[in-house]
């Protein structure tokens, strides 16, 4: 990641659900992608977004449970998730 706001808190472990961050790319004071999803997954998508938009900001916030909510799901890694007949 660019290391701007990135954190690298651990994900909880044992019967707690699982930590979910947001993933937001920002052109200036603008937000041009917010994303919400569980800690690896966003990681993987923040580390994504720096290496496509290099000059921009990718910040990476842990959720909390308080306020937390379903968001937008994080985009498919295919561009349908079904194959075409």
């Amino acid at each position: 990641m660019s290391g701007d706001d990135a954190s690298t808190d651990p994900v909880p472990i044992g019967g707690t659900a699982p930590q979910r961050r947001r993933v937001r790319v920002w052109f200036g004071d603008h937000v041009v992608a917010d994303y919400q999803a569980e800690a690896e997954l966003a990681d993987r998508y923040a580390a994504a977004m720096s290496r496509r938009f290099a000059g921009l900001r990718v910040t990476s916030e842990p959720i909390l449970p308080s306020e937390s909510s379903p968001g937008r799901k994080l985009p498919g890694e295919r561009l349908w998730e079904v194959a075409p007949k």
